[in-house]
């Protein structure tokens, strides 16, 4: 993550993204390779799973990128910095975890817009509470996860789960928005 006054910003894409795009690319080149080398086909019927897998997922992707980098364009800093930058406080940090808790979707929806709202203004606390409590609480799952492992377990689950988010918002901002 790059550095700005001390605090880690959001990456900007640039280097930051270089080594996790060679270290995949490198293992996806090498699966294939392996699969090629098998001689079964194998290599063939992976790519073809992997076009199932990207075809449904792209225009989501694409989207999210879209309210990323339009929440950055269009959301006033001053007003990110006021409900949820680092002189927010602890009102920040509850925002951004009921923010978190109930957007739907999965990484490729919420950590652009994670990214997003840190390059707007918010502060890291913020970002952390946000992704934490997506992590643990995501609305969108609790229908399913009810159907299948009962209510009385997922109760359990988000009550025991429920200081988590603002507990890790907390400890982002003692180590990180000091200043």
């Amino acid at each position: 993550m790059a550095q700005m006054n001390g605090a880690p910003t959001a990456p900007r894409g640039g280097n930051e993204m270089l080594f996790p795009i060679i270290v995949m690319g490198v293992l996806a080149i090498g699966l294939l390779v392996f699969g090629y080398v098998r001689g079964k086909g194998e290599h063939i019927e992976g790519l073809k799973r992997t076009k199932d897998m990207v075809v449904p997922v792209l225009p989501l992707l694409l989207f999210a990128f879209i309210v990323a980098g339009m929440v950055q364009v269009l959301v006033p800093r001053a007003t990110v910095s006021h409900w949820v930058g680092k002189e927010s406080g602890v009102r920040g940090i509850i925002i951004g975890a009921m923010a978190g808790g109930m957007m739907p979707g999965g990484p490729y929806v919420n950590l652009p817009l994670a990214a997003a709202i840190l390059k707007s203004g918010a502060g890291i606390s913020t970002a952390v509470a946000f992704l934490t409590a997506w992590s643990l609480w995501a609305v969108g799952r609790l229908p399913m996860e009810i159907g299948v492992m009962g209510l009385r377990f997922t109760v359990i689950r988000l009550i025991s789960t429920c200081i988590f988010p603002l507990l890790a918002g907390l400890i982002a901002k003692a180590l990180f928005e000091r200043g």
